[in-house]
């Protein structure tokens, strides 16, 4: 007996159908949308899990209208933007990412108060890491409203960490962190409502950076095409008083992409501490888009000295270029000597 294929390629019929599920509950419980508010989903043909996207929101949101951007001109899209009202929905549906000159599409959508759902380069993402990327788009609200305030509680509160790599290899965190940034899907008292798909992470960093040393296993950082980089075993980066100061067990590409930092940015600072919370990747379950796999549950740092929301007295935003995302092997993490991440999940009972 043979089954016919999808008319989504490698996307089969039933998982439009899980994904129409996740979209429902997405619009209905993190971005509240609802009747009289209209809403705009815009969107490409370009690749299966495009179209099976937005075939999904045409069951999950079947009032909404539907733009196909390659069939038309940016300045036919900029004027549906222009209809639109405060509170109002857009959702874009990318293969790349759309582009409109100098138009900044999630910014200025978000200046005029609409809210704004994203799935940004879908096309990194090819056959069955499509069903990963469709998986990640479940929303559970105990699990990531729970978990997430109640990380960022036990963060904002910490006078210290620890980021446990395995094989002994250990990234302390001697200082109090930054207020911890939450997405997660609830948007109570946030200026805006949405943003970049999916969803699940609670991120900060050490409030003074040159408390931060130690020796961390990566076993996933983020190449110059903004993909995924899975070296055959983890490398170990050394870091002292905030510094990347040496690597153990490197690679040419992640050796080229130190040597990039360093000559811009003359050093290699360690900022971001993410805690992400997706369960659909993980070390196995991984899909190519740099910023989708970032949700990953467990820990990912970023090397360079870019980080567009905190700010340091000893780091000038206008010479920092880089925000390079790397993944530690997760085995613990303690906040105050206290456990919050065992066997693969976040645990803070």
């Amino acid at each position: 007996m043979t089954t016919s294929a999808s008319r989504f390629g490698a996307i089969p019929e039933a998982a439009v159908d899980t994904a129409a599920g996740h979209l429902r509950d997405t619009l209905t419980i993190a971005i509240e949308h609802r009747p009289p508010h209209a809403a705009l989903i815009v969107y490409d043909t370009r690749t299966d899990l495009n179209r099976a996207l937005t075939e999904a929101y045409r069951r999950a949101a079947p009032d909404a209208r539907f733009i196909d951007f390659d069939a038309t001109t940016p300045d036919a899209v900029l004027a549906l933007f222009d209809q639109l009202h405060a509170g109002d929905l857009v959702v874009l549906v990318q293969s790349t990412s759309f582009r409109m000159d100098a138009y900044r599409i999630r910014i200025e959508l978000f200046k005029r108060g609409l809210k704004v759902i994203e799935h940004v380069h879908l096309s990194r993402m090819p056959g069955a890491q499509g069903l990963h990327y469709i998986d990640s788009l479940a929303y559970d609200p105990a699990y990531y409203r729970g978990v997430g305030h109640a990380l960022k509680q036990r963060i904002d509160r910490a006078q210290h960490g620890m980021v446990d790599t395995g094989n002994g290899e250990r990234l302390v965190f001697a200082s109090p962190f930054e207020a911890a940034k939450l997405n997660i899907g609830d948007y109570s008292g946030m200026t805006n409502i949405g943003g970049q798909f999916p969803l699940g992470e609670v991120f900060t960093e050490a409030q003074d950076l040159e408390a931060v040393s130690g020796r961390a296993r990566i076993h996933v950082f983020g190449d110059t095409k903004f993909l995924v980089n899975r070296p055959a075993t983890p490398l170990t980066i050394i870091v002292d008083q905030g510094r990347v100061v040496g690597t153990e067990n490197s690679t040419p590409e992640f050796d080229n992409m130190l040597a990039i930092i360093r000559e811009h940015e003359g050093e290699v600072w360690l900022r971001e501490l993410g805690f992400g919370m997706n369960r659909a990747f993980s070390r196995e379950r991984m899909v190519d888009d740099i910023g989708t796999y970032e949700r990953m549950c467990g820990i990912h740092l970023s090397l360079g000295a870019k980080h567009g929301v905190y700010t340091k007295p000893q780091l000038k935003r206008k010479d920092a270029r880089y925000h390079i995302d790397v993944f530690a092997v997760t085995e613990g993490v303690y906040l105050d000597d206290q456990r919050v991440y065992q066997d693969g999940a976040w645990r803070l009972a």
